[in-house]
């Protein structure tokens, strides 16, 4: 008989977890977590998921700020689902919305359509912000992915691919290349060319993390520890 301490984990040694926030109630996203995943957040009090896509342990908010304080961890009859009941940090989705789960879905005939529902009321300047913010991040985190699959599966026409493939002197003189660009846009061209350059700049310097086998979530933390 399954024990209330018992949690199953799938093949690929996972278990479904749906985050819900404690003050509304409302489903804030589903994610999976690892042993270790669950066993850092119920030790630390902060929610910890396994990425599929990246195939490493992620802190919720790591990079974009918007944290996961966890009240409660519930488990359900069967033992393969996790309920997390936190208190939420800006909002919980990628895109910006406060929850994951903000499209309807409606039958059209025989089409399955999912819509956005209509906005809630306009947010404080900060809060826009603070989405904005959110949204930026989670640009940064879907890049920091791609970079890393193109670590494990290289691809053919593919910029990153030839990058990382010429190896470290090369990624060290385009860093150097496009670190030139900046100041020179900054100094002589408008703003518009610094926001080119200086995006230039910082993609190439993600590369050259990956290739190096540097967790770019490792500057983020350095960032917040100076914060501090």
């Amino acid at each position: 008989m399954l024990q209330a301490d018992e949690v199953v984990f799938d093949a690929a040694g996972l278990v479904t977890v749906v985050a819900q926030d404690a003050s509304t109630g409302a489903v804030l996203m589903v994610a999976y977590m690892n042993r270790e995943a669950l066993q850092r957040t119920l030790a630390t009090g902060e929610a910890w998921y396994w990425s599929r896509s990246r195939r490493r342990l992620w802190r919720k908010g790591e990079a974009s700020g918007h944290t996961q304080h966890v009240r409660a961890v519930r488990l359900d009859c069967d033992g393969d689902a996790v309920v997390l009941t936190v208190d939420q940090t800006g909002p919980a989705c990628h895109t910006g919305h406060a929850t994951c789960f903000y499209r309807s879905v409606t039958l059209d005939g025989a089409r399955i359509r999912a819509e956005a529902q209509p906005a809630g009321p306009v947010a404080s300047p900060g809060a826009a912000a603070r989405t904005a913010r959110g949204a930026a991040s989670a640009v940064l985190d879907e890049l920091i992915s791609v970079l890393e699959e193109r670590v494990r599966a290289p691809r053919a026409g593919s910029y990153t691919s030839a990058l990382l493939t010429e190896g470290l002197a090369r990624l060290n003189e385009k860093v150097m290349e496009e670190a030139a660009e900046v100041i020179r846009a900054a100094r002589k061209e408008t703003p518009a060319r610094l926001v080119e350059e200086a995006a230039d700049l910082w993609y190439h310097t993600l590369v050259l993390l990956v290739h190096q086998g540097v967790d770019p979530a490792r500057v983020f933390d350095e960032l917040a520890k100076r914060r501090g």
